[in-house]
């Protein structure tokens, strides 16, 4: 029989998807999904509409099952998993909700405190939880306010609170922040950050965003068209981005500053920063390798202690030959 010893929970990979497919009736939602999630990282997977991320995660948490392939949670495939076999999957895996999903007729300490109730937890632990929840989401003096009485930042926190109550190993977040202000959003990106830090909780966020992903992530995966397209670190991905739907959906993220054209005795020349072999926009070493070199556009950003972008010179014409040399040296150049 399946099951969660803790033998497994301490083992295991806590997820796994091997060769998953989805079909509703006629249409392919997912096909031929490989994914594995280290224990204690954020793993973000991203797509267009219509990419097929809400499918996976729905599998992930077994409100639906799959057409084929298997989901294995810490090692256990939960597609065998029935009735009350499902109950310890429910406590490993939490969720959190793009519209928080809380009950407006209860106190943030009554929400956080309900998943509790229904486990049959005592009063007193349900109490020190609770407690315990409150302080690490920042919201220990809004416990007795009611949904209506917070902005929603607040209400994303008494809905990861929520999430944590139970003390899950996985977190699966479904557009956790796309409902939210930008300040709003910093500030729950980096209370996930904190809780992944502090509890060495693996979570699992889907988001079109890849502001988000940039931000809060260390391994992201590109759906398109219920498909895997590309997948790893998020530097490399947003370095070297090798499918066009990544490029698409980087290209609403990118940090580009103007600086004017180039002259009439100039040549422009892109200078590309993946993060590979820790090269670094550097213009002091590269007015040294090209005299009379000019900074005409630029987008530069340091994403997991490499920098990434793009610098746009313009160089001499006579120069133009020993902008090949700078592939090694410098950047790489398009």
């Amino acid at each position: 029989m399946t099951h969660f010893s803790q033998e497994l929970l301490a083992s295991a990979v806590p997820l796994q998807l091997r060769g998953i497919g989805k079909r509703y009736g006629e249409l392919t939602a997912l096909q031929g999904i490989d994914l594995q999630v280290q224990r204690g990282e954020i793993f973000g997977i991203i797509g267009r509409s219509g990419a097929g991320k809400s499918s996976l995660l729905r599998l992930i948490n077994r409100l639906e099952t799959p057409t084929e392939g298997q989901v294995l949670i810490n090692g256990a495939d939960i597609g065998e998993l029935t009735g009350a076999q499902l109950q310890p999957l429910r406590r490993q895996v939490a969720m959190i909700f793009q519209h928080f999903n809380l009950m407006v007729t209860r106190t943030v300490a009554e929400n956080i405190e309900l998943p509790l109730r229904m486990a049959g937890v005592p009063a007193a632990e349900r109490a020190r939880r609770v407690d315990e929840l409150l302080q690490l989401v920042g919201l220990v003096e809004r416990r007795a306010a009611y949904p209506a009485q917070l902005s929603g930042g607040q209400k994303q926190r008494v809905g990861i609170a929520r999430a944590l109550v139970l003390e899950p190993q996985i977190l699966l977040c479904d557009e956790a922040t796309s409902a939210l202000d930008p300040e709003s959003t910093q500030s729950i990106l980096q209370l996930l950050r904190d809780i992944n830090r502090r509890l060495g909780l693996t979570i699992v966020l889907i988001t079109h965003e890849m502001e988000v992903i940039r931000d809060l992530c260390h391994r992201v995966a590109v759906l398109e068209r219920g498909r895997v397209v590309e997948q790893g670190e998020v530097w490399r991905v947003f370095g070297d981005p090798r499918h066009e739907v990544s490029r698409i959906l980087l290209a609403g993220s990118e940090h580009v500053q103007e600086a004017g054209p180039a002259a009439e005795d100039e040549v422009l020349v892109d200078l590309h920063f993946t993060g590979e072999r820790g090269l670094e926009p550097d213009l002091a070493a590269l007015s040294a390798l090209l005299p009379g070199l000019r900074l005409v556009q630029g987008g530069v950003e340091r994403i997991q202690g490499r920098a990434l972008g793009r610098l746009r010179v313009a160089v001499r014409g006579g120069d133009l030959q020993r902008v090949e040399g700078l592939a090694d040296r410098v950047a790489r150049v398009r």
